[in-house]
């Protein structure tokens, strides 16, 4: 067993799993590519309890990422010989069993390690749902590594809970060191995702060397004993560290300025980044206020079932062609007398191209989608009613696969539920089970009183271009809602942004969300606003209710729209020339 580590200027903590299925070596390359402290892993997000919960319904004894124990088997050694403690979310629906293996898996290898786990977090479940889970914060985690665990797994913590727990126990933070622990929870915010914060997915990837960005390294957070921070990586590994790649993550799943959280309320509005070297961004100035005294509970549940066919139209009259097929389809249904299915979806994608110098290039899909709580309602009826049209429909019918008999799509739901309700056990490596009181100080959120916005952009002579040239966007989900945060990175470029891209501008750019509340959060610091789109994604990420489901390339749509932009704005930009 390693020994409690002492406080030391620096807690370098790395993560190696954005998600359950990030890169497999990712744990490997973290322990040998540099120093590190602590390693995390995140492997939990909406969809993925939703995946467990199922996995758990054929085998009890599963409900964790059996991705993780896989990545130890070399990993345990590793981590051992370099001093570094692992602690990961992996554990979903059941840290104890997963904790249990990982015993197993260091007997095994002959790896003597101390091994811990935080649960509490499972809830009644509710009639009618899969799984229902509290995220709990980050103070069981730092019980378990002040006993001296050498591994904790946990079930559904906060993601930034994997980095709050170990710099709380290192530096020795309680309850009311509010602003330390912000600003571990911003760094936490960072690395949840992997190499999203090395470049990965970035908006501007087309302004570095494309060899970078090939295989970007991991990231990892110098984190200091007042909470502040440098997101860097590993030398020597891809990717780029730099203010635009760290303010991307920031805004990625987040909203207003108050971060809230069970550890603490991270006020983003107060984050000050700034470069320190060569793939560095100092993160510091976050001031933190007591969480609120609720937790966030998330719900799953089998929704219905779907099923989908799509359809290649080729050539000349797309547009007759799909009108024909979608009066056909809708025809046999009826004629075959079953009930239609609650919810019918077509959607025509333009792909297509005149005089095109290949069929593919020639081609437009037509996607139909279906939903019903009956199995049999959107199950062969449909298959077979669109199956049957192929010798009888538009000229070159085809499909891109076989229609199936449909499959079961999830709905996740968030509720709050107060955190006295909540038991937070940390189970120590000898066994013992310490209680995780709830703290005692709470701060019922409020909205944060908008900030003034800076002085307009002079009027000047305007150019049509792609917003996209000069801001970047990071758009992702929350539950049903989507959210987009909108940045540049120069002062003349935000005073321009901040005035122009309103609610009203930003509905019209994305018509798809006209009809649906959009509220604008302003952060001047990061030079950026955050939008949060209520309702866009329907039941969330496992309905699969939109053609991108999580709204990961909403922000890229934006950034691909055009608007009149100054002309001093655009000066150096290759502009492309007005589309029709």
């Amino acid at each position: 067993m390693n020994a409690a580590p002492a406080p030391g200027p620096v807690l370098r903590i790395g993560n190696a799993s954005g998600f359950y299925g990030d890169r497999f070596d990712a744990l490997r390359e973290m322990l040998t590519g540099g120093p590190l402290d602590v390693l995390t892993g995140d492997y939990l997000a909406e969809l993925t309890m939703l995946i467990l919960g199922r996995s758990r319904l054929k085998d009890p004894q599963k409900g964790y990422a059996t991705t993780f124990l896989r990545q130890l088997e070399e990993g345990l050694g590793l981590a051992r010989e370099r001093g570094v403690r692992i602690v990961a979310n992996a554990g979903g629906l059941n840290p104890a069993g997963l904790a249990d293996a990982v015993r197993r898996l260091a007997d095994k290898v002959g790896v003597p390690v101390a091994v811990a786990h935080v649960e509490g977090d499972s809830l009644p479940v509710p009639d009618g749902f899969l799984t229902a889970n509290a995220y709990l914060g980050g103070s069981g985690i730092a019980a378990c590594l002040r006993a001296g665990a050498d591994v904790v797994v946990t079930g559904r913590v906060t993601d930034a809970a994997l980095v709050t727990g170990p710099a709380a126990a290192h530096f020795g933070w309680g309850p009311d060191d509010l602003d330390a622990l912000a600003g571990a929870v911003v760094a936490g915010h960072v690395l949840e995702c992997g190499t999203q914060a090395t470049g990965g997915n970035h908006a501007f990837f087309g302004d570095h060397d494309p060899a970078r960005l090939r295989r970007p390294g991991f990231p990892l957070a110098e984190i200091h004993a007042d909470g502040s921070s440098v997101i860097t990586k590993h030398d020597g590994t891809g990717g780029i560290v730099d203010l635009s790649t760290v303010t991307a993550q920031l805004l990625y799943e987040t909203g207003g300025a108050r971060y809230a959280g069970p550890d603490v309320t991270a006020r983003l509005d107060t984050v000050r980044l700034t470069p320190d070297g060569p793939d560095r961004v100092r993160i510091d100035g976050v001031r933190g206020e007591a969480p609120p005294p609720t937790l966030k509970a998330g719900l799953t549940r089998l929704g219905g079932w779907r099923n989908e066919v799509v359809f290649v139209l080729t050539g000349l009259d797309i547009e007759a062609k799909a009108a024909l097929v979608k009066a056909q389809l809708a025809d046999a249904l009826e004629r075959g007398g079953a009930r239609p299915p609650a919810e019918v979806r077509w959607e025509l994608a333009r792909t297509d191209h005149a005089d095109a110098d290949t069929e593919e290039r020639a081609s437009a899909l037509l996607r139909l989608v279906v939903r019903d709580q009956d199995a049999d309602a959107v199950g062969r009826s449909v298959s077979g009613a669109a199956i049957e049209l192929a010798l009888g429909s538009y000229p070159g019918f085809h499909v891109t696969a076989p229609p199936g008999k449909g499959a079961p799509y999830g709905v996740f739901e968030a509720r709050p539920l107060p955190a006295a309700e909540v038991e937070h056990i940390a189970v120590l490596p000898d066994g013992t089970r310490e209680v995780i009181e709830p703290v005692s100080r709470t701060q019922e959120l409020a909205e944060v009183e908008g900030p003034l916005l800076p002085v307009p952009y002079p009027s000047t002579a305007t150019r049509r271009a792609p917003l996209g040239l000069i801001a970047g966007a990071r758009s992702g989900d929350k539950g049903g809602d989507a959210n987009v945060g909108v940045w540049v990175r120069d002062d003349d470029a935000w005073r321009w942004l901040a005035h122009e891209l309103s609610v009203e501008r930003f509905k019209e750019l994305l018509p798809e969300t006209s009809e649906v509340t959009v509220v604008r959060h302003v952060l001047p610091n990061l030079r950026a606003l955050n939008f949060t789109v209520h309702g866009l994604l329907g039941e969330g990420v496992a309905a699969q209710a939109r053609f991108d489901p999580q709204a990961k390339a909403l922000g890229e749509w934006l950034r691909s729209r055009w608007l009149s932009i100054p002309v001093a704005l655009l000066e150096g930009i290759d502009v492309p020339e007005v589309t029709a």
